[in-house]
């Protein structure tokens, strides 16, 4: 008997089969939410059978017509099923990005949580169903604007904590997109409603005293690496150090970014270096691209703040010390405008700070400021798969690790 006919004559073997085919689909041609059809559809084929699908019965050609409504009838009942998983309960989420690294790879395929801190009811109702903001294969919109709903979300199981790993819809969007539409991001939040804020030298502090990371937390930033001369390439790579970049070429000048475990083994492992440090941005340098752009602030992402996280019922006085962090934060997300300061503002929401633990390549709430509680998604959950696209290779150690 050949391979093929053993295994399709295999439930089990067929199932495994044509997932590994359709993941892959998805992966290339689709998006991750396309999966939930894997599930719904074959799933329930091969060995549920809650729908009495068509192709479950014997032919007759008499009965052609009932057969095509009948899958009609399967498809629209597997989407909005899927939909209604993907709304309220769980979603599947990719890192595009090294902003969370080492703790979340390029790569690594999350499914995420919405019953972690209560579903959000949808804001744009009209929506191409199992997508995010694109449709498929196109660069046209996949929901209509004109039509939306407030906002409201559900009980959860519980509230935000200090260091989850949290999903949200990207603040700083300058696409248009409703804020349910815009591009998901994920980041750690490290400040709650009612934080005072600060960083000092790269050192995160809460409420004045030094940041408690979760166990299992791997931070990394940018280190300077002098060498007596280039370090071997594919050895960078195979110790995970994709990172490193070669600024003077011979001469031996890189940088790397780099957490506790990858900074001993690249001490230990390269000989040659001769000199490695930590860049850090001097306290008083201003930088133009941190959130509020304030010169008068003079903040840089190493030397941050204080500041403070606006909380749902506090009433603060806006005048010219704290106008330019919380003017436009009340006129967009809370639809006040501020036309004369000092005034006394009570805030509607509460709101958040996000940094990733890739600290000094992260796009995070130094640059764009607080995510409202309207821009929160979930929390991400575990990991069901890793592809490291550079080496071409699945990470089998990470698949179903949970995030922490």
């Amino acid at each position: 008997m050949s391979l093929l006919n053993k295994i399709s004559q295999n439930k089990y073997l067929m199932f495994i089969v044509i997932s590994l085919i359709w993941i892959l689909f998805c992966k290339y041609v689709l998006n991750e939410a396309w999966l939930y059809f894997l599930i719904l559809i074959l799933g329930d084929i091969m060995f549920w059978r809650t729908i009495p699908w068509p192709i479950m019965k014997p032919k007759n050609k008499k009965n052609i017509k009932s057969k095509i409504r009948g899958w009609l009838d399967a498809i629209v009942f597997a989407v909005i099923a899927a939909s209604i998983i993907r709304i309220f309960f769980i979603e599947a989420y990719t890192i595009p990005t090294p902003s969370m690294e080492g703790s979340m790879l390029v790569g690594d395929f999350l499914f995420v949580s919405k019953i972690a801190y209560g579903p959000r009811v949808p804001m744009t109702p009209v929506a191409f169903p199992l997508v995010h903001n694109k449709m498929p294969l196109m660069k046209r919109k996949s929901y209509i604007k004109g039509i939306k709903y407030p906002y409201k979300r559900l009980k959860g199981l519980g509230q935000i904590k200090r260091n989850d790993c949290v999903v949200f819809n990207f603040p700083a969007d300058s696409l248009g997109h409703p804020i349910d539409k815009k591009d998901n991001y994920v980041k750690r939040c490290v400040g709650l409603p009612g934080d005072y804020l600060e960083i000092k030298n790269k050192d995160l502090f809460i409420n004045g005293k030094i940041h408690e990371e979760p166990e299992g937390m791997k931070k990394q930033y940018l280190y300077d690496v002098r060498t007596k001369s280039s370090l071997n390439s594919v050895k960078l790579k195979k110790m995970g150090l994709l990172s490193g970049r070669d600024y003077g070429g011979k001469s031996g000048y890189y940088g790397m970014y780099l957490d506790e475990k990858k900074y001993e083994k690249i001490v230990s492992e390269f000989p040659n270096i001769t000199n490695i440090k930590k860049r850090i941005t001097p306290p008083g340098l201003f930088v133009k691209s941190i959130f509020p752009n304030d010169v008068q602030k003079k903040w840089n992402n190493d030397n941050y703040g204080e500041i403070w996280i606006p909380k749902k019922g506090e009433k603060i006085t806006i005048d010219k010390n704290n106008v330019s962090i919380y003017k436009g934060l009340i006129e967009k997300y809370e639809e006040y405008e501020i036309t004369k300061i000092p005034i006394d503002y009570t805030f509607k929401m509460n709101y958040y700070w996000m940094m990733g633990d890739n600290r000094d390549n992260s796009l995070d709430s130094r640059s764009w400021g607080f995510v409202p509680e309207n821009h929160i998604v979930g929390k991400a959950s575990f990991i069901w798969m890793s592809v490291d696209k550079d080496l071409g290779k699945i990470r089998w150690n990470r698949i179903f690790n949970a995030i922490k």
